[in-house]
């Protein structure tokens, strides 16, 4: 009996051995493994934002983490209790959390992670049994909300909003997992497998100096406005990078949970709006290209009004006959229409797309849209009218501020972009931007609409724009808003603009500034045009751009004019070369390396025309501008002969003739 008890028991462990080394093989192979090896996840930690010159704008930090052990937390509700005022969390769902853990046996569940410091020293007075921490990276804007629309934010698992999510794949590199060999204890004693590769550092074009003046100054003008939002764009036409950025409202990255929609809305890709005047330089444009125009013809503005396709469309004030360049300047509805009519529908259509509208432009951040341009044969018979002075369009801000960029760039339209470069955790660059260009229109045709343009800053609606030491050249616009409750354009909306260039032969910057529903003055010229000339007084000097005066006229920036203090009495008599002589009347100085010359201001008394030959087209407007005169200029350079001539009895507001050529 015992032998055949030990051969029956023999033979029952030789089929149980052969049956688990056969057909449970694979089984106990895993379940080896998990009793004698484990992971763990190591995350990569995510890369820099860093602004064109290497300030820190986006970086990672160790936080802690909390999780608990359910197994070991000796009362559910009483820890949840506790925690739930150390976190600031619901004591309910955490309760529930952790007594549904328990119940099911699971030895893990997160409490909160990347907790601020106070939390973590309130949860780690607490000392629950069974409560850990772990550190874990947690995004830090050391800036605050500077330029928080371009670099966004991230949350627990990524990029949630502008360069941190467009580029968050780059950004938070490549976590790894960590394979280890543990004896019975679960003590680690060998590891194999790679660390994590850390994420890449993202290199913006932004300034940060240029980004906060940028900023403070829209901040201040929209709340100036009272305002309902506004948006501002620095950017660089010679190679597309944006230097500045900026939104307001704004909001604290830091902490993005609680800034509302409309503050984290990025208006300057995603607000599309009617350009209204600013999109005007599309018909002025394409005609001096097509050779439809030239800068001195005179135009027949219709004393005020034209009809197209039976519709009636006004001036803000009625005109006769303008020059080309003074149609521009004085921004007038009729002379805008009528180039468009000579363009036609198609080239009409054309120009607009060489210009960029109707697509997005390509900058690297989110939510950008393209805008509203309808194909031709969706237009209605007055759309040509509407569309050559910027209605029946939706344009972005971006859009139109590298549109102007292209006619700043000799013509030559460069795709604006946000990312300079990317950088692997070694500091190598790896990537380059590398922005696409094309050409819009001729360098000839460039360089007389930024002529034609910069009399808009001396003589037309944007006098405001002018500049300290720099010549500036831009266009204003003032939009009418659609009525939700007509849906026709509102009596008390608008969107005031103003885009801009500086200096104007050698344009540096390309500044954008849009205000949406200002209260109480609306029109661009009164409240974008300001803003553009304080941020640019700011940051040209930042780039180092200097004074586009000539070596003679070292002593002070070209035109500048400044008030004299008292009445000058004059010589009688005005010989070739010499000033205006007018007695008793408040005076302005034009200074300039041949010394000061002294022209007296505008008033009841009889003026003597000045001597302005020699003198460039921005001088002769400004004086012009003080002494009440409407100045009709023809051809560009330097002042060659002028009618009235020197020493010609004048009065307020009579247009004087000055003809200009270059001496080359």
């Amino acid at each position: 009996m015992v032998a055949v008890f030990l051969c029956a028991w023999m033979v029952l462990i030789g089929a149980r051995l052969t049956y688990l080394q056969t057909f449970g093989h694979e089984w106990l192979r895993e379940r080896a493994a998990k009793q004698q090896s484990g992971f763990e996840a190591a995350s990569a930690p995510r890369g820099l934002i860093l602004d064109r010159r290497g300030r820190e704008l986006a970086r990672s930090v160790d936080v802690d983490s909390f999780f608990a052990d359910p197994s070991k937390v000796e009362s559910p509700d009483e820890a949840a209790a506790a925690l739930s005022r150390a976190l600031g969390t619901d004591e309910g769902a955490l309760a529930a959390r952790l007594r549904e853990a328990k119940e099911r046996g699971q030895p893990f569940v997160w409490l909160a992670r990347r907790v601020s410091d106070e939390q973590s020293r309130a949860v780690r007075a607490l000392d629950i049994k069974g409560v850990h921490s772990m550190q874990e990276p947690k995004r830090r804007y050391p800036a605050g909300p500077l330029a928080a629309h371009v670099v966004g934010f991230a949350g627990v698992d990524g990029g949630l909003a502008g360069v941190e999510w467009a580029y968050d794949s780059t950004l938070k590199g490549e976590s790894q997992k960590i394979f280890f060999d543990a004896d019975a204890r679960r003590r680690a004693f060998e590891s194999r497998g790679e660390g994590p590769r850390p994420g890449r550092t993202v290199v913006l074009t932004i300034d940060q100096n240029v980004q906060y003046l940028v900023e403070q100054t829209l901040s201040a003008a929209v709340e100036r406005a009272r305002a309902k939002s506004g948006a501002a764009i620095v950017l660089d036409p010679r190679t597309g990078e944006i230097l500045a950025l900026a939104n307001a409202p704004a909001f604290d990255p830091n902490d993005a949970s609680s800034a509302t929609p409309e503050s984290r809305r990025n208006d300057a890709l995603q607000n599309i709006y009617e350009p209204g005047s600013t999109f005007k330089v599309v018909a002025y444009a394409g005609a001096l290209e097509d050779k439809r125009t030239r800068p001195d013809e005179p135009i027949d503005c219709l004393g005020g009004g034209i009809t197209v396709a039976g519709r009636f469309i006004r001036d803000h004030t009625p005109y006769g006959t303008l020059t080309t360049t003074e149609a521009l300047a004085k921004s007038s509805n009729v002379a805008a229409i009528k180039l468009g009519i000579r363009l036609g529908n198609e080239r009409m259509y054309e120009y607009m797309r060489r210009f960029g509208f109707g697509a997005k432009t390509g900058v690297e951040l989110p939510g950008e849209t393209q805008g509203l341009l309808r194909q031709v044969k969706n237009w209605h018979g007055s759309s040509i009218g509407s569309l050559a002075i910027g209605q029946e369009i939706g344009v972005t801000p971006v859009q139109m501020a590298a549109a102007y960029a292209a006619i700043a760039n000799d013509g030559v339209r460069v795709a604006p972009h946000i990312v300079k470069e990317i950088r692997d955790h070694e500091g190598n660059v790896v990537e380059l931007a590398r922005p696409a260009s094309e050409r819009v229109v001729s360098a000839e045709t460039a360089q007389t609409l930024r002529r034609m343009l910069e009399m808009v800053t001396l003589k037309g609606t944007a006098k405001r724009a002018q500049l300290e030491g720099y010549t500036a050249a831009g266009k204003t616009g003032t939009a009418q808003k659609i009525d939700p409750k007509t849906r026709g354009y509102s009596k008390t909306k608008h969107v005031a603009s103003f885009v801009g260039f500086a200096p104007v032969e050698r344009p540096a910057a390309v500044i954008i500034v849009v205000v949406d529903e200002p209260v109480g003055a609306y029109h661009g010229g009164d409240v974008a045009a300001p803003v553009f000339r304080e941020i640019a007084d700011q940051i040209l000097p930042y780039l180092e751009v200097g004074p586009d005066q000539s070596p003679s006229e070292e002593a002070a920036p070209a035109g500048q004019l400044a008030a004299s203090p008292q009445p000058r009495a004059t010589a009688p008599a005005v010989e070739e070369g010499a000033a205006v002589v007018a007695v008793s009347l408040p005076e302005v100085v034009l200074r300039g390396g041949d010394g000061e010359v002294v022209y007296a201001a505008a008033g009841e008394s009889a003026l003597l025309m000045p001597d302005l030959r020699g003198r460039s087209v921005r001088d002769a407007a400004l004086v012009c501008e003080r002494l009440g005169l409407d100045l009709e200029a023809v051809g560009e350079g330097r002042a060659v002969r002028q009618s009235p001539s020197a020493g010609e009895t004048v009065e307020a507001g009579q247009t004087v003739r000055i003809e200009f050529g270059r001496s080359d």
